[in-house]
């Protein structure tokens, strides 16, 4: 069954107010974000001076590789590439749109072009390509002229072969390996033009004629590329470049089914964080909810895939691997409240579906995750809460946290509506209850006079701390008694404390732990961002939710879609092409495009 778009609920533009007309032509930096495509597993990155260490390449030269997101999150390079006039290597500018890499020397030029089918399709003029394997490659030769290049690590394989000019392979046989993979293809002499492939696959290539010109290729990337800028949210004219920007960066960050991931999975990011974690992906799945619902309830329905028979849901998923020695924040309840809201997905069938799951993961909590046995969940690491260093986690594990209980009192919530939207009035009732008991369990025990504590469920000692976490439960809204609800907002406005002109520091300005470059020590990040802002809406604090996503979007459209920011300067930090800042990014425009 398919989600249908456009359902009652979702939000438009106001009156009179157009929207801004997605072009898909921006000049694109691969030193920050990968030129790749939808469903593909490779990506050309340039790598230099200052990202080979977050690239997991210290040691390697400066220059343009061609990468695989293949496997696990550290991604490798496989080829890195040099323009040759006459053998010996001459520097090149790179340019790049979400369709073509261009490749400039003095003498000449080579384009790449990535097909839907993940081919790498290559065309020059005037110069070589030199395609340098990188360490434990092997080379087999196979029929007229082509070359298969397999590595020990990266999971996949790659035929070379030229359609156009010749390919060379330097690849001396020592008994054991190769010495070295070095593939160089050339230009014919008489028209100066070359042109070849370079397809990846994961087990045996399936002999075929090149299936369409470079020409083409390019074109039909531009026509499915055209398409997701269709189903891209509406967002302000002052936010163009920003949403151009995130709209490439999600899409560019999607890979076919595979292994462990059994839908059209968009990564975090197809730098170095190319994974799915179990809360980042619902941020991915509510930006697209608007306009692509099915492909928004795939999104959400990933680690539901992997989850296991107690309930709990993996920490991190590629198609090679699935981790679950951690596990992240259970949000999806509240994801999946707002997807409903926002019209996205509200079909029976799709309901049905993610009920059961939703209710063994939010089972898990109680079951497996009350060490005290005091009706309160706890985390067990920071990696759990997804504020991996929060200073919250500081004095020790397990920690009972507000955040956490917020969570699960919301989900809960929304299980009791699925119950009834699917006629299990009895389940609901009971969802109900268990909701209202926990959230006077944690106003019981974590509130104290004007602000939220943590707990170390092994002594039950009290644990201050001046991150931004404890004020997380504010999404719980009108739920929370007025007085609550007042001193949360006076934490989050008072002066010098956490609020600067880009948004809210995770760590109190004024903390001795307070780092610039320090993680959820102090950043301001996509995430936290939202669901506060989220919270401010729902006990009517319109007009401070407004200003809190305006400056995230300033800050992300002049910054880029960066995993975190710091907050004094805006300045984005970590990864540069991050899917759950390009996803809030396009939520938040799309909102002030409507609200």
């Amino acid at each position: 069954m398919v989600i249908e778009a456009g359902a009652q609920g979702t939000s438009v533009a106001k009156p009179g107010v157009e929207p801004y007309p997605y072009t898909g032509r921006f000049a694109l930096d691969i030193t920050k974000v990968p030129f790749s495509r939808y469903g593909s597993t490779v990506a050309f990155s340039k790598f230099t001076e200052e990202n080979l260490a977050s690239f997991h390449a210290a040691g390697l030269p400066v220059g343009v590789y061609l990468r695989s997101v293949y496997g696990d999150q550290r991604t490798h390079p496989v080829f890195r590439v040099e323009l040759l006039d006459a053998d010996k290597p001459v520097p090149f500018v790179v340019e790049a749109s979400p369709s073509l890499l261009r490749l400039k020397a003095a003498k000449g030029m080579v384009e790449f072009c990535i097909t839907a089918s993940g081919d790498v399709k290559l065309r020059g003029r005037g110069v070589s390509l030199r395609l340098i394997a990188q360490d434990g490659a092997l080379a087999v030769p196979n029929y007229a002229n082509h070359w298969e290049i397999n590595s020990e690590r990266v999971m996949e394989k790659y035929m070379l072969w030229a359609t156009h000019g010749s390919l060379h392979m330097d690849a001396p046989w020592n008994g054991l390996s190769n010495l070295r993979v070095v593939a160089t293809y050339s230009p014919d002499p008489d028209s100066l033009h070359v042109e070849g492939e370079i397809d990846t696959y994961p087990s045996v290539w399936v002999p075929h004629e090149s299936r369409e010109t470079f020409d083409e290729s390019v074109r039909a990337v531009d026509q499915d590329y055209g398409h997701w800028l269709k189903l891209m949210p509406d967002v302000p004219r002052a936010f163009g470049p920003g949403a151009e920007l995130a709209a490439y960066v999600n899409w560019t960050s999607v890979v076919d089914p595979s292994g462990y991931l059994d839908r059209p999975a968009m990564l975090m990011s197809k730098n170095w964080m190319a994974a799915i974690w179990s809360w980042d992906h619902c941020f991915n799945a509510m930006a697209l909810s608007f306009k692509d619902p099915e492909l928004a309830f795939q999104q959400y329905m990933l680690p539901f895939d992997n989850q296991r028979p107690e309930g709990a849901l993996p920490d991190e998923t590629t198609s090679t691997s699935n981790e679950i020695n951690f596990t992240k924040p259970p949000i999806h309840g509240w994801a999946l409240a707002w997807m409903i809201q926002h019209g996205g997905i509200t079909d029976r069938a799709h309901l049905a579906q993610i009920y059961v799951p939703l209710a063994r993961w939010t089972n898990w909590y109680f079951q497996y995750r009350d060490s005290n046995h005091d009706g309160l969940p706890e985390y067990n690491h920071g990696y759990d809460s997804g504020w991996d260093n929060s200073t919250v986690m500081l004095p020790g594990m397990p920690v009972e946290t507000a955040d956490l209980d917020s969570f699960l009192i919301l989900q809960m919530d929304t299980l009791a509506d699925l119950a009834a939207r699917l006629g299990k009035d009895a389940e609901g009732t009971e969802w109900h209850a268990r909701s209202n008991e926990l959230l006077e369990r944690m106003l019981s025990t974590l509130w104290r006079k004007d602000h939220f504590v943590a707990v170390r469920a092994s002594d039950g000692s009290t644990i201050e701390s001046q991150s931004l976490l404890p004020f997380i439960p504010i999404i719980l809204g009108k739920r929370l008694p007025s007085d609550v609800r007042n001193k949360l907002i006076q934490g989050l406005t008072e002066p010098g404390r956490f609020r600067t002109t880009h948004g809210y520091a995770t760590e109190s300005l004024t903390s001795k732990y307070y780092t610039t470059d320090g993680y959820w020590r102090g950043p301001i990040w996509a995430p936290a961002t939202m669901l506060l802002a989220e919270g401010l809406d729902s006990i009517g604090e319109h007009a401070l939710a407004r200003k809190v996503r305006e400056d995230f979007c300033r800050m992300a459209q002049q910054s880029g879609m960066y995993e975190n920011f710091d907050a004094i300067s805006g300045k984005g930090l970590r990864d540069p092409a991050y899917t759950w800042t390009s996803s809030v990014f396009l939520i938040f425009a799309h909102q002030l495009l409507s609200g």
